[in-house]
C-alpha cells in the first residue's frame, strides 16, 4: 500500500511563502510524476503544478513565477514553495502521484490528509 502524506500547511499573510512537502510512504518501486493540486471554497479542484521523476515541471499560469515545484527523489518527497501569496491563493492542498508498484503496475494515489494553506 502507498501513502502521500502531506505537511507544511498553515496560515501565511499575502506576500508571505510557505513550503509544504509530501511524502510517500509504503511499498512502491518508485514514484513517477507528482503534483499539486488545490480547491479553493466553492470551486471544483485545479492543478497547480506537476513534476516528473526526471524534474520536469508544469505550473498553472496562475502561480508561474511565484510557486516552484521541486522533488527529492532519494526521499520520496515533493515540496512546493509558494511565494508572494496572494489571497486567491487560499485553499486546500492535496497532493498527488503516480506510484509503480513491485508488479510494475502504476496506481494513482492522493494524499490522506488535506493540507491548507491559507492567506489572512
Amino acid at each position: 500500500q502507498v501513502q502521500l502524506v502531506e505537511s507544511g500547511g498553515g496560515l501565511v499573510q499575502p506576500g508571505g511563502s510557505l513550503r509544504p512537502s509530501c511524502a510517500a510512504s509504503g511499498s512502491f518501486f518508485s514514484i513517477n510524476a507528482m503534483g499539486w493540486y488545490r480547491q479553493a471554497p466553492g470551486k471544483e479542484r485545479e492543478l497547480v503544478a506537476t513534476i516528473t521523476s526526471g524534474g520536469s515541471t508544469n505550473y498553472a499560469d496562475s502561480v508561474k513565477g511565484r510557486f516552484t515545484i521541486s522533488r527529492d527523489n532519494a526521499k520520496n518527497t515533493m515540496y512546493l514553495q509558494m511565494n508572494s501569496r496572494k489571497p486567491e491563493d487560499t485553499a486546500v492542498y492535496y497532493c498527488d502521484g503516480i506510484a509503480v508498484l513491485s508488479n510494475r503496475i502504476n496506481r494513482e494515489v492522493w494524499g490522506q490528509g488535506p493540507l491548507v494553506a491559507v492567506s489572512s
